[in-house]
C-alpha cells in the first residue's frame, strides 16, 4: 500500500468515526464509555495522520 493510499484510508476511517460518534450522541441510550472509546480511536487515527504528514514534510 502506498503512503498516499494509506493516508487516504486513515482519513476515511477518521470520517467514519466522526459520523459514528455523532450518531451515537443522538441516541440517549448509548453508553458514555462506548463514545469515549470511539473518540480515543478517532484521536489515535488523527495522530497517525499527523505523524505521516510530518514525515512527508521532512523528506
Amino acid at each position: 500500500m502506498s503512503l498516499e493510499s494509506h493516508l487516504a484510508e486513515l482519513q476515511r476511517k477518521h470520517g467514519d468515526l466522526e459520523r459514528e460518534i455523532n450518531d451515537a450522541l443522538l441516541h440517549p441510550s448509548t453508553d458514555a464509555l462506548d463514545i469515549a472509546r470511539l473518540k480515543r480511536r478517532k484521536l489515535a487515527i488523527k495522530d497517525e495522520i499527523q505523524k505521516i504528514r510530518l514525515a512527508e514534510t521532512r523528506h
